[in-house]
């Protein structure tokens, strides 16, 4: 049955959304070539697009557009002179793609290897995280610049020579052995967090590009905890992630408002969600390893007890924020302890905090100047808090959360 060229489109970014890294990584287990693999699965799409308006949308997408990438590897090999047994094992390979895709559950998922390639030593350190989350998650190279604070040309170029390095090196697809795990698995764990903190941006869905990426990242953590049930820090990171998860329905009012955490509905949270991260945390405090994600885990969890207890402990949360900050000083952790201190010892202590942050760190960083003006606000310091607010609303990419913002400003000033 023929398809319109809006269903073929429709069902093709389904596919890009559901599938893309998957797919890569499948490819690019067998080619040894991840920019290959890419190029290949970009002309599967554009073919498909050419295609499913006139012969209609394949039963199994997946397995259609495997093929069809794998038939164009197939035929640039020829195309460069490759010997003649190379072909045939690209052309058997389509033919594995094909069967396996057709059966979704014997279907192999190499993300996580794939993960693992991205942080060899080999690779240039400041193109790791990067290229997990553009070949691994499918982001593109402008949103991985913007939030990595270089000019999207400085990181495509990054990401090319990254790529170059993994199939000029050869370097194996595989799990690395267990002795060095220890020296990749820091940047597998912030390529995953990094995308959760992307699809988590993304409250209302509107944006294609970060679809369901909050629940990719999820489900790469949990394949991590069963790769290595004795590290620590992977329980902790999906724990962190599965507590932030157990709050989005009430993120976003009945009207589309953003919801504040401190004013969110504590019934809409999730308490599967919670439980099953209370469980990691605990289980990763019988290892005596703490590290930075535990730490943000242990932080979200007494955020959770107003859920049951109806209040934080704002003096444990000032603590362990300030434990973070000694061994991740990330500008996130910053701000965070600034405002728990806020919270616990008034609007004062915490914009000295918030003071002390390097300027050129937070120019352009919306939470900083979200909460400044906060601050500036319960100080009465009107001026200052109204810029403050104009900077933070500025830098919002979200509708719902820059009326928020602009409500907010408004409240203050009739008080």
């Amino acid at each position: 049955m023929d398809a319109s060229g809006g269903d073929a489109q429709r069902a093709a970014e389904e596919a890009a959304r559901t599938s893309y890294g998957r797919l890569v990584a499948y490819l690019a287990a067998r080619t040894r070539d991840v920019a290959a693999a890419e190029d290949a699965l970009a002309d599967a799409f554009r073919a498909a697009l050419e295609s499913w308006p006139r012969t209609g949308i394949p039963e199994r997408p997946e397995a259609w557009l495997l093929t069809a990438a794998r038939n164009r590897l197939h035929d640039e090999g020829r195309h460069m002179g490759v010997r003649d047994n190379a072909v045939e094992a690209l052309r058997m390979a389509a033919e594995e793609a094909a069967q396996r895709a057709a059966d979704r559950s014997a279907f192999p998922d190499e993300r996580l290897k794939l993960l693992f390639i991205c942080a060899h030593p080999a690779i240039d350190p400041g193109a790791r995280t990067a290229l997990m989350l553009q070949v691994v998650l499918g982001l593109d190279a402008a949103r991985i610049a913007s939030a990595f604070l270089v000019s999207p040309a400085a990181m495509g170029q990054r990401l090319v020579r990254a790529k170059a390095k993994i199939r000029d090196a050869g370097i194996a697809f595989a799990v690395p052995e267990p002795a060095d795990l220890p020296d990749r698995l820091d940047t597998v764990l912030a390529a995953i967090y990094a995308a959760y903190g992307t699809g988590w941006e993304d409250v209302a869905g509107a944006d294609p590009r970060r679809s369901g990426l909050a629940d990719e990242a999820i489900w790469l953590a949990r394949l991590l905890v069963r790769l290595l049930p004795e590290e620590p820090e992977a329980r902790g990171l999906l724990a962190l992630m599965l507590y932030c998860e157990a709050r989005r329905p009430a993120r976003r009012g009945v009207d589309g408002r953003y919801v504040p955490l401190f004013d969110q509905d504590t019934g809409l949270w999730s308490p599967v969600m919670i439980a099953e991260a209370e469980r990691l945390l605990t289980g990763t405090a019988a290892m005596g390893r703490a590290g930075r994600y535990q730490i943000e885990a242990a932080i979200q969890s007494a955020h959770a007890m107003r859920m049951t207890a109806g209040r934080r402990n704002w003096d444990s949360v000032v603590l362990l924020y300030e434990t973070l900050v000694a061994i991740a000083p990330t500008i996130g952790a910053l701000i965070g302890r600034a405002a728990a201190l806020a919270e616990d010892r008034g609007p004062g202590v915490g914009l000295e905090a918030l003071d002390a942050i390097d300027p050129p760190l937070v120019r352009s960083h919306q939470p900083y100047w979200a909460v400044r003006a906060e601050l500036l606000s319960r100080l009465q310091r009107r001026d200052e808090a109204d810029a403050a607010y104009d900077r933070a609303i500025g830098l919002s990419e979200d509708d719902a959360v820059r009326s928020f913002l602009h409500r907010r400003r408004w409240e203050a000033a009739e008080h």
